[in-house]
């Protein structure tokens, strides 16, 4: 039998960091009271240290770098398919000029 994947809001993740930060509590102590591991409330500390209010976009919503990044990429394949069409085309009507 599959689980499903528990996912987490973001106004929930702050919330769990504000347990650390202003509670004082230790890690063990805000997950357990949270009901989720120590392991993924260091991650969320660690990614809200990194960056800041942009740590958590939410499901789908990449930073601006990463949706950029995604773009140029993207436009990139196009790019290298078109390159390739226009060689074998190129390839093609040369061989029929022969």
């Amino acid at each position: 039998m599959a689980t499903t994947r528990r996912t987490f809001t973001a106004e929930f993740k702050r919330s769990a960091i504000r347990l650390i930060e202003e509670q004082k509590l230790s890690f063990a102590e805000a997950a357990q009271r949270l009901g989720i591991h120590e392991n993924l409330l260091r991650k969320w500390k660690r990614d809200h240290d990194a960056g800041g209010d942009r740590a958590f976009p939410g499901n789908g919503n990449l930073p601006l770098e990463q949706e950029e990044l995604r773009k140029l990429r993207v436009e990139n394949k196009r790019l290298r398919d078109e390159c390739e069409i226009l060689k074998k085309a190129t390839a093609y009507f040369a061989r029929a000029m022969i």
